[in-house]
């Protein structure tokens, strides 16, 4: 039997989510041979159910407000960023044709709301730059020098000058961030960073007098976790609470911190209790807190859930109305998670996100260890990354890539 023929290319982006695009924009904007393989039926699937909910492409905010919001890793990611900030991001997409909008509390969305526009728009100008695209190739590692993939035709092998792997995480995995990657990439001694689950709701095990609530907003509150203070929304499900305020404690929570709800963030506590000491008459604990400090009764069913016996004394109820203890269990699980934490980690990659034990190779987006809350963040640093990645590979095909001795 004939072996079977070994493909070359310049380039090859594994992963068609946002960070591999870009990546592949930059490569095929230089005049390189670049394909892009993915292991789903079609491209950027989680890309484009993040813009059913509304797009979030980035926050309308400087740089280093901006930079804040990633932790230990913002001094790294900080050059990336520089690069690719939110005013880069408006730029790139309004070049590709979209108009976009700020909403109330800074974050950047096309007009149309949807990320479908904007992608067939990135995909044509991929197309006009020779980009070709494979689907339904998975990623299994490597087979000597070649990329190894397992495609609806079997095995298939490719040798490419450069690679950038761009698989995501490993959560929502029916779109494709399931972390496979994980076991090919530590098999060539690549330093790795346990997965897990960022952006993700609360489980809770809620009473029967719960029920009714279930899918009620708390809006209005304040949410509080070890250092991490944050105004947000909470929504109350049917395992526990989700929503962008959930998010922004999540990885404090995670770690350990207990999670306190504060109701009224407006008032202070001498205030709630000022008011609260109002006549009551005959009416119920429930009806003198809707109509002393307009609580809802999902707001006043939360209450009643981690609060009960209610104390008497107007004081101390003003101090739980301010600090409500969220007894729960843990994170959701971490398919469920709108992103990770984990992954490649910063030590086992240069300056330009090459993979110091393998030459060529270069990595971006949420495959790597960094993690930020929703809000236009996460999109950025994938964008951020998949460009500075691509760049990076432009100069290593070039000869003008040059690794610092310091951080070899």
């Amino acid at each position: 039997m004939a072996e079977q023929a070994v493909e070359t290319w310049d380039a090859v982006v594994v992963g068609a989510g946002p960070a591999g695009l870009r990546a592949a924009e930059e490569l095929g904007a230089a005049g390189v041979k670049v394909l892009i393989v993915d292991a789903k039926p079609s491209v950027a699937r989680k890309f484009l159910m993040a813009g059913k909910s509304g797009l979030n492409l980035t926050k309308d905010e400087s740089l280093e407000a901006l930079v804040r919001h990633y932790g230990s890793t913002a001094d790294w990611l900080s050059p990336m960023l520089a690069d690719c900030d939110a005013v880069a991001v408006q730029d790139w997409a309004k070049d590709l044709g979209t108009t976009l909008f700020i909403g109330s509390t800074g974050r950047i969305f096309p007009v149309e709301m949807k990320a479908s526009p904007l992608l067939r728009a990135w995909l044509a100008r991929l197309d006009g730059y020779g980009v070709e695209r494979r689907t339904r190739w998975r990623w299994q590692g490597w087979a000597g020098d070649a990329l190894l993939f397992q495609t609806p035709n079997g095995p298939q092998q490719i040798k490419a000058q450069v690679t950038i792997l761009a698989m995501g995480g490993a959560s929502w995995a029916r779109l494709g961030s399931d972390g496979a990657w994980a076991e090919a990439l530590s098999g060539q001694a690549v330093e790795l960073a346990p997965f897990k689950p960022a952006n993700a709701g609360i489980s809770l095990s809620w009473s029967d007098h719960m029920a009714t609530h279930l899918g009620t907003p708390l809006k209005g509150i304040a949410l509080r976790a070890g250092d991490v203070v944050t105004r947000g929304e909470a929504v109350i499900s049917g395992h526990g609470l989700e929503g962008g305020g959930i998010y922004m404690v999540c990885a404090a929570v995670r770690d350990g911190a207990d999670l306190f709800l504060d109701l009224l963030p407006d008032l202070s506590v001498e205030q709630v209790s000022k008011r609260l000491q109002r006549p009551r008459g005959k009416a119920s604990l429930s009806t003198h807190l809707r109509k002393t400090l307009k609580l809802t009764p999902a707001d006043v069913g939360i209450l009643q859930e981690f609060c009960r016996p209610l104390p008497a004394d107007p004081g101390a109820l003003a101090v739980r109305l301010k600090s409500i203890p969220i007894r729960h269990d843990g994170l959701r699980p971490m398919d469920e998670a709108i992103s990770t934490a984990g992954g490649v980690c910063v030590t086992a990659l240069d300056a330009g996100l090459m993979l110091r034990n393998l030459p060529g190779v270069f990595c971006a987006g949420e495959m790597l260890d960094w993690e930020a809350p929703t809000g236009g963040y996460l999109l950025t640093a994938c964008l951020a990354t998949g460009r500075w990645a691509g760049r990076s590979a432009v100069d290593y095909l070039a000869g003008d890539y040059f690794i610092d001795a310091a951080t070899a």
